[in-house]
């Protein structure tokens, strides 16, 4: 007798034991097999990844050196600037000097040894604060004179101790003293001082400042060692073992480290060195550059190639090692596994065979057997769709009582709640009532609340039986809350309240009658919108505490409860709402939040002079609250709006105020619908930007793009329909095809290559489509002729 299909899990656990003994070749069996490989092509994958660490630690070793260099030598670049800068600053305390002025302003047959002393004096302690100032002189033309902190000189005689190789003592004075200097800088030459021979630059300012003639009065020299320039890039080379080299804006050296002069003007002259760029590889090193913007000096440092990588190779040997030990590793935790996960489903395969024979299980794949789990997918798929089904009515309860609550920002988010929840608005128009149980006064009894609770049962059944279209939802222990949409053949309100007031009379009647309930009931007025439901429920309630005061019976409209009040209606949610319409540009909601408070204070209330004022006020404190919000303060024109607002009067009728607020909202709302109309038509521009530059991914699809735009699939695909009328899949289709004819016409590219390189993985679905928006296939459109 053949066994039922039930007991298969039985025979698995019975035969367990038997798999061992049937000599079952596991080790050469196909799903040991399949476990294997897939567990190899896994193993593949840290290779892959100590590859790409390998890359990336190259990369991010790379950028940190050029982050680095780049710091050093902006940071050495800023203080050699800012001595230079002391330098001239220097300079320009020289000019104001007054010994030093009376020196320049005295006749050569005057000698003033007294103001020589004084000047010589005062100028000594320029030099202590900048180490740039330790070699400094000052040259009076009228006395011939070189002045420096501590000893005055003849020319002849400074020359002899402190002069330039490449100048004679003539073409010194000619070049130096006798000439007239606006900030000049001498740059990089050879230099002795007191017999030691050294490299100096040499910044000259003839004083007094505005001198303009071939001479000057007097002359004031710095000659700046270039071991104090490079001292301050000494971190670059210290530190990598590199080169430095300054220049000024006519590519004169200025002061050059760790390289020679023939190098720097072999790379400066070879095309393939590009001085514009930051960071460039040059032959065996990186060079940095930058340049100020204050002076035209090009820094420029070299960073050996090999530093640069040895924390890379020092990363590439440990994943290499890593990627290894964890292959071989892996390799072998993969045997067992396979092992392992392999013998379960060739035991579940002898169950099969003994079950339904030998030729019908092997003539099958091996993983067929996880066929008999689908019937088991599908009855916990409609366990699932039961429970969710039991969940729905608690989903449709808090739908309803935040719609009552007031508690939705916007039209739109009620009705995607309201599709969540299954829940039909029809219209969205309808009114709101309450419903109140009568008869019970203290509710800390549990029997009554119980009690309560099977009233409030009966009451809804007893409602739905009437075939009212209406949604309910407990308010309370003794209250239900009642919600009647309008449907297109009850779009006369007049017809809508007669029903309403017909069923509310019949419910009455009917659980009176059944079950001895006696019920109160009260109802708001007329909702035309959704997001005005909080508003009727409101007058429904006022109109039953109304009812239950004055003791009536039956159902009591608000309109019946009219009386003087002498507070004004403005709820908060109503202004809360009411900013969130207008920011999000939605003008017509805006105008019936307004027209519905325009309502409750002009037609149910009779207002006082003071409360009328104090309403007004509180609607222009909105509107300015909502102007200073930064959706609104990035337009010019807002002030002149917030003006309008600040101009209304106070004093207006509530009829007028109500025309301005409309004027203004309507401004609001078009400065918001013209930025959306602007941001929408940016973001299809970058669609088509991103699909011009992708349409050769075969995996393009609408779900990356989305991704690249950081929007909602589902709203570019509504957003690229409305601006383009197209859909943005026949869109792609077009894009590829456009380049398909180029290639077709311009290149010897065969179809199947063009196809892979327009993005189709099939040359079949290539040409389909092709003749589809062209009308002939690829073959025939290349043999065509054309112009």
């Amino acid at each position: 007798m053949t066994k039922p299909k039930n007991d298969i899990i039985w025979d698995y656990d019975s035969a367990t034991n038997n798999s061992a003994m049937e000599g079952l070749p596991i080790r050469n069996s196909s799903v040991f097999r399949k476990f294997l490989i897939s567990y190899v092509i896994i193993l593949v994958i840290p290779s892959i990844g100590g590859y790409m660490s390998y890359l990336t630690s190259i990369s991010v070793t790379q950028s940190i050196s050029i982050e680095n260099g780049v710091t050093q030598l902006e940071k050495g670049q800023e203080i050699l600037e800012r001595r230079m800068a002391e330098v001239e600053g220097f300079t320009r305390q020289l000019a104001v000097n007054q010994e030093l002025n009376v020196l320049m302003n005295e006749r050569d047959n005057e000698t003033n040894v007294y103001g020589i002393w004084r000047a010589m004096e005062n100028v000594l302690t320029f030099g202590q604060t900048n180490d740039f100032l330790q070699n400094y002189y000052i040259y009076l033309a009228n006395y011939n004179l070189i002045l420096t902190p501590g000893s005055s000189y003849r020319p002849n005689h400074y020359y002899a101790d402190f002069h330039y190789t490449d100048l004679s003592l003539e073409e010194w004075m000619n070049q130096v003293l006798k000439q007239t200097h606006r900030s000049e800088i001498k740059p990089l030459g050879s230099y002795v001082s007191r017999g030691q021979q050294t490299s100096v630059i040499t910044y000259m300012q003839s004083l007094p400042l505005d001198s303009f003639n071939d001479s000057s009065p007097a002359v004031a020299v710095v000659v700046i060692d270039e071991k104090m320039i490079v001292g301050l890039l000494s971190s670059m080379t210290d530190r990598y073992g590199g080169w430095v080299h300054i220049s000024d804006a006519e590519g004169r050296t200025i002061a050059l480290k760790g390289s020679g002069q023939p190098e720097m003007a072999k790379m400066i002259d070879d095309p393939k060195f590009d001085p514009n760029k930051v960071s460039q590889f040059y032959e065996d090193d990186l060079v940095i550059t930058t340049q100020s913007d204050s002076n035209g000096w090009v820094y420029q440092a070299g960073i050996p190639r090999d530093l640069l990588l040895e924390n890379a190779n020092k990363i590439k040997k440990m994943s290499m090692l890593i990627t290894g030990g964890t292959l071989l590793i892996g390799l072998l935790v993969g045997l067992v596994l396979a092992y392992r996960h392999s013998a379960p489903i060739n035991r579940l395969l002898s169950v099969m065979k003994e079950q339904f024979g030998r030729d019908d299980v092997t003539s099958r794949n091996e993983f067929d057997f996880l066929s008999g789990n689908i019937s088991d997918m599908i009855t916990k798929n409609k366990l699932l769709e039961t429970e969710l089904n039991r969940q729905l009515p608690l989903v449709r309860d808090a739908f309803l009582k935040r719609l009552i609550s007031g508690e939705f920002k916007s039209r739109d988010e009620i009705w995607s709640a309201a599709e969540q929840a299954d829940i039909h608005l029809h219209q969205g128009a309808g009114y709101a009532g309450l419903v109140q149980i009568k008869g019970y006064g203290s509710m800390d009894n549990v029997d009554i609340l119980n009690e309560l609770n099977a009233s409030r049962l009966l009451l809804k059944q007893a409602l739905s039986e009437l075939g009212a279209n209406v949604l309910m939802t407990d308010w309370g222990s003794d209250r239900v809350a009642t919600l009647f949409f309008s449907t297109d053949e009850e779009a006369d309100t007049q017809r809508t309240v007669e029903h309403i007031t017909q069923t509310m009379d019949e419910l009455a009647q009917v659980v009176f009658h059944d079950y001895r309930i006696t019920i109160q009931s009260g109802f708001g007025n007329h909702f035309s919108s959704v997001t005005e439901v909080s508003n009727s429920f409101d007058q429904a309630n006022q109109a039953l505490e109304y009812a239950i005061y004055m003791n009536a019976r039956g159902m009591v409209w608000s309109s019946e409860t009219q009386t003087e009040n002498t507070t004004y209606y403005y709820p908060l949610d109503s202004e809360q709402r009411l900013i969130t319409t207008i920011r999000a540009g939605e003008l017509e909601e805006a105008k019936r939040i307004v027209e519905a408070i325009m309502v409750q204070n002009m037609e149910q209330r009779e207002l006082s002079m003071e409360m009328k004022h104090q309403l007004i006020g509180e609607m222009k404190g909105t509107f300015i609250k909502l102007l200073d919000q930064k959706a609104f303060t990035e337009y010019d024109s807002i002030e002149n709006v917030k003006r309008r607002v600040i101009d209304i009067g106070s004093a207006e009728p509530l009829e007028t105020v109500k025309s301005e607020l409309y004027e203004i909202m309507e401004e609001l709302c078009g400065l918001i619908a013209n930025k959306k109309k602007d941001t929408h038509s940016q973001i299809v521009k970058q669609i088509k930007a991103y699909t011009a530059e992708m349409y050769s991914d075969a995996e393009l699809t609408l779900y990356r793009v989305a991704e690249h735009v950081e929007r909602p699939e589902k709203y570019i695909s509504q957003l690229f329909k409305e601006y383009t009328g197209v859909n943005f899949s026949d869109h792609l289709i077009k894009v590829r095809m456009d380049q398909a004819m180029i290639l077709l016409r311009d290149s010897n590219y065969t179809v199947d290559e063009i196809a892979a390189r327009v993005g189709y993985n099939s040359s079949h679905s290539f040409r389909r489509a092709f003749k589809r928006l062209n009308g002939i296939s690829p073959s025939v459109y290349r043999q065509t002729p054309y112009e």
